[in-house]
């Protein structure tokens, strides 16, 4: 009996070994890239990246587990970002996460195949990324900013809450499409609200100094940085320049804000990494990213740093201080 019950054991235990190998086997581990326009040290992008990594594991990945993520940083520099995106798509990952135009452009020169999501793009239809925002067609899908009427929102939002200002540098790269049209939103406006308009464009922190440095030798001056890989890697000097000048300052983000900036009015960035989170998601379970619709931010934040305001002599009107989404002490 004894013997008959340890072959009879060891008959099942036969039968469950194959399936447990099997099983094992079967739990492909997944792979995706990363690639970042910053800098590996920059809080603004590590937060996004950490907002991603959460919404992402709450769908059951997690890194190292069922998951291998491989992150590269490309900085602000064009060449250095090119051969990440050469290097990522040489690994063959199943999805690219891409942050910017700027990391976007030559991951689609690179593949046409490996689906790529994006975050942080204003225009992907005039930039040519995409065919349409409802069926964005090909491998790439993702989140964009808004709508370009929302930067002329940002003049009006300076002017209240510093009225005296009839000077605007508008902080911009002159490399990116989209940029342009967001400067003609503000043009539309500016009018109405009776400033004298500059274009200040800019690629490193060079000539962002330089072009602050020249505006402010006029009075009654104010800033609008637009979003763009330059003005976010060197936001602490583009905050430290502002408050030198004593110039009021709108920015994109509340990363600004909370470094010591004016006010910021924009999409949540960190928002819109943990959405993009779905997106992978869905691609590794079978979607194809040419099916899923370009999505565009429903809600936008309103920041301002009432230290700052005070430093520079500014009472935020209660009407501002009313819609502000945070205030910084």
């Amino acid at each position: 009996m004894r013997r008959r019950a340890f072959i009879t054991l060891l008959g099942g235990a036969a039968a469950v070994w194959p399936l447990a190998a099997r099983a094992q086997q079967g739990a492909q581990m997944r792979r995706i890239g990363v690639l970042m326009a910053f800098a590996e040290s920059d809080s603004e992008a590590q937060a996004n990246l950490t907002a991603f990594r959460q919404a992402f594991q709450m769908l059951g990945w997690t890194d190292s587990r069922n998951v291998r993520i491989d992150y590269r940083w490309g900085g602000a520099d064009p060449q250095r970002i090119r051969a990440d995106a050469i290097e990522l798509v040489g690994l063959k990952p199943d999805v690219i996460l891409a942050s910017s135009p700027l990391v976007l452009q030559p991951l689609q020169q690179e593949t046409r195949s490996i689906p790529i999501v994006f975050v942080q793009i204003t225009d992907p239809v005039g930039s040519g990324f995409v065919s349409s925002l409802a069926h964005p067609g090909g491998n790439i899908t993702g989140f964009t900013t808004g709508e370009f009427s929302m930067y002329g929102k940002s003049l009006e939002v300076l002017k209240e809450i510093a009225p005296q200002v009839t000077r605007v540098a508008v902080i911009l790269n002159p490399e990116q499409i989209p940029q342009a049209w967001m400067w003609r939103a503000i043009e539309a406006v500016a009018p109405s609200f009776r400033v004298q308009l500059t274009a200040a464009g800019v690629h490193d922190s060079a000539e962002i100094e330089r072009a602050i440095d020249t505006f402010a030798r006029e009075s009654n001056g104010g800033l609008i940085v637009l979003p763009n890989v330059p003005t976010i890697a060197h936001r602490d000097l583009i905050v430290r320049l502002a408050a030198r000048h004593r110039l009021p300052a709108v920015y994109s983000d509340r990363h600004f804000v909370s470094g010591g900036g004016l006010i910021a009015y924009g999409n949540d960035r960190a928002d819109q990494y943990r959405q993009a989170a779905s997106y992978v998601d869905r691609i590794l379970r079978g979607e194809r990213p040419g099916d899923l619709p370009i999505q565009q931010p429903t809600k936008f934040e309103l920041v301002i740093n009432l230290k700052t305001a005070k430093a520079l002599g500014l009472d935020v009107p209660p009407t501002l201080l009313a819609r502000a989404d945070e205030m910084i002490e």
